[in-house]
């Protein structure tokens, strides 16, 4: 049994997240052979400058075992499912962009923590981790398939994010790891969500970003909080977009009050159902995979007989 359903549970993963997963054990095996490494594609907050090419680095350095592991575990199973909606160029870009906007976020957090506080910690304290962008992929799974549920927890993919940031803050007040890999969790969701909402450009459409309800920054909270959220959230909508939209009415995107085809919820819609079809063709395929192989030693024991 467990023969049959290895292959099949391995099938799909594309040569890209291979290759990425291997880019992810390789600086894991790197930095534990020669630990005076990290210096150097670490962000060290006050080795930055001269050596800015750790926020570029960071994000693929795993410092730890299990660290390693569910990172590449995580991107192996998510990217299988993201890569072929999205294409490998658009999916290796974003693990770029929300890996690169995380380490400058977690820098200038760190320098305004130590200008706050002075504890020397904020600035030498090795980070790193590929945590920012495997959370801005669980955001893209959330924009895909919201209401399909992920096996075995039996939770929606809407909700993955924030019952992964919710775990992550509860886990960070008991142990000190998790607290160090936190703000790479917390700002590799909001910049993937802001990338996905406002900025990835559609293949089939060449429109920009997600706008529908559905994908709004308030569904990461709770219904009881949205009335809260929106209002704070429309201020950032305002800032991001509100220029976009008025050049896209300009442009004649919109007629009247009515969206054109393939735009904006419509858009939104044609994105989930093609995420859910995928989904539901690469499950019937592994399904009768696993049949097809289980059926082999029946027919051979059929033939001795």
């Amino acid at each position: 049994m467990s023969s049959s359903a290895g292959p099949s549970l391995f099938a799909g993963i594309t040569k890209l997240c291979k290759g990425l997963a291997a880019v992810l054990v390789f600086g894991h095996i790197v930095v534990q052979i020669f630990p005076s490494a990290v210096t150097y594609v670490a962000l060290i907050p006050a080795r930055t400058i001269p050596f800015g090419w750790n926020l570029l680095t960071t994000g693929y350095i795993e410092q730890t075992i299990h660290g390693v592991l569910i990172s590449t575990i995580g991107l192996l199973f998510i990217g299988k499912l993201l890569e072929p909606i999205w294409g490998s160029r658009e999916f290796l870009k974003f693990i770029f962009v929300v890996n690169f906007l995380t380490s400058v976020c977690v820098f200038v957090m760190a320098i305004f923590l130590y200008y706050i506080t002075m504890e020397e910690i904020y600035l030498y304290m090795p980070l790193s981790g590929f945590g920012g962008a495997l959370s801005g992929l669980l955001v893209g799974v959330k924009q895909i398939i919201p209401d399909q549920e992920l096996a075995p927890l039996r939770i929606k993919a809407k909700w993955a994010p924030s019952i992964m940031l919710f775990l992550s803050i509860l886990i960070s007040y008991f142990t000190v790891e998790p607290a160090t890999c936190l703000p790479m969790l917390i700002f590799g969701t909001y910049i993937g969500w802001v990338y996905l909402r406002y900025f990835q450009r559609k293949q089939e459409t060449k429109i920009k970003g997600d706008p529908s309800d559905e994908f709004a920054f308030s569904t990461f909270f709770p219904e009881f909080l949205r009335p809260l959220i929106d209002p704070i959230a429309s201020i950032f909508h305002q800032m991001l977009c509100g220029r976009s939209e008025a050049s896209n009415e300009a442009r004649g995107y919109t007629v009247g009050t009515a969206p054109l085809p393939g735009s904006d919820p419509v858009e939104a819609s044609r994105r989930r159902e093609r995420g859910a079809r995928a989904l539901e063709e690469r499950l019937a395929t592994e399904r009768l995979a696993v049949a097809g192989r289980a059926a082999e030693p029946q027919r051979d024991v059929t033939e001795k007989v």
